[in-house]
């Protein structure tokens, strides 16, 4: 019997002051935007895997971890190997002036950094993960952080 191993993901859909979301931009698998994050580390919980995953990868600092709005669970290669990637999505209020891509100590295979509008993310053609992003900005944006995180497929 061949098991998939499990791996607990923690990401950040960061707004600044004026609603726009940070997305990083990665080169594999033919391209894409994604949320800031990554794996806990061993006996880390999901709010401080995220707040270490916003330092590492952007330099952030000044933080306001708002809640957990979401999460997926998904199997998919990381690192040439299936895993079952369980993802839990926080809300992360950072203004543009606290990232500093200098103080960046693990920037992985990223590319580039860009704060999208919620209008600019309706309208790319570009793969954005998760999927549905835009949707749940709106509806946090429209109804606030939800009462259960959301689904995402």
């Amino acid at each position: 019997m061949n098991t998939v191993p499990l791996r607990e993901a923690a990401r950040a859909v960061v707004l600044d002051p004026h609603q726009r979301v940070l997305l990083l931009a990665y080169d594999e698998d033919g391209g894409f935007w994604a949320t800031p994050g990554g794996s806990l580390e061993a006996g880390e919980d999901y709010p401080t895997a995220v707040l270490r995953e916003l330092a590492e990868e952007i330099g952030a600092a000044d933080v306001l971890l708002v809640a957990q709005i979401a999460e997926r669970s998904q199997t998919h290669p990381v690192g040439g190997r299936e895993v079952r990637q369980i993802e839990k999505y926080y809300l992360a209020r950072i203004a543009a002036s606290n990232i500093d891509p200098s103080r960046a100590t693990q920037t992985d295979t990223i590319r580039t950094s860009r704060w999208w509008t919620l209008s600019e993310l309706r309208a790319t053609s570009e793969t954005v993960y998760p999927l549905g992003l835009a949707d749940l900005i709106a509806d946090i944006l429209s109804n606030g952080v939800p009462e259960n995180p959301a689904v995402l497929g």
